[in-house]
């Protein structure tokens, strides 16, 4: 399912990136979601939305922070 605010994103999310961050995974997410193809779930949704996280930030910690 589309996430329509970061508000509404898995409590995961929420509490795990900084406020830019979520909206990079929710962009990403409903991306991946509009174009899922047969025998695609919602899972590979989640990945591709985590994988789009990663290229501008990186965990240290347990904090995510902007790469560069």
């Amino acid at each position: 399912m589309p996430y329509a605010t970061n508000e509404d994103l898995p409590p995961a999310v929420r509490h795990a990136l900084p406020e830019h961050a979520q909206d990079i995974w929710r962009a990403a997410f409903n991306n991946a979601w509009s174009r899922l193809r047969p025998g695609e779930d919602e899972a590979t949704c989640h990945r591709i939305a985590w994988a789009a996280v990663k290229r501008v930030y990186v965990k240290e910690g347990d904090v995510w922070v902007q790469r560069g």
